[in-house]
């Protein structure tokens, strides 16, 4: 597993246990953070893990309306929790991150839905992506 696909899996992890817990995403960025520092083995995901953290809080409102858009009659409310990281991180890569190319970031948030969330997700997220791709600049 390539170091970024690693941290894409922490960042996905702060999310979601922020949104689980009903916490907000600095406490649970601190807790990771933490985790990295007593862990070196941590330390080369963890650089790129926040700084997808740092880009979806920086522009969350932006990215919760590009999912509300684009999600076709399914409210945040209604996805599964892992689901919602999955997006917020792949919409973040796709238009604010210009060394991922959408391509990767559509096919990592995939496969992260494959493994982590219910059968219909993976191309629930693959279309949502796909459609934001389209719409978004190229990398």
């Amino acid at each position: 597993m390539s170091a970024r696909t690693k941290a894409r899996k922490r960042a996905l992890d702060i999310l979601y246990a922020a949104d689980v817990r009903q916490t907000t995403i600095p406490e649970s960025l601190a807790v990771e953070a933490e985790r990295a520092a007593n862990e070196p083995a941590r330390m080369a995901s963890w650089l790129y893990a926040r700084d997808i953290v740092d880009g979806v809080v920086e522009h969350r409102e932006e990215i919760d309306e590009l999912i509300e858009t684009y999600s076709q009659g399914w409210s945040l409310a209604r996805m599964p929790t892992v689901d919602r990281a999955i997006l917020r991180i792949g919409i973040w890569e796709i238009l604010f991150n210009d060394a991922v190319p959408h391509a990767v970031a559509i096919d990592e948030a995939v496969e992260s839905a494959k493994i982590l969330s219910t059968d219909d997700s993976a191309g629930f997220v693959n279309g949502l992506l796909g459609r934001i791709a389209q719409t978004a600049p190229t990398v």
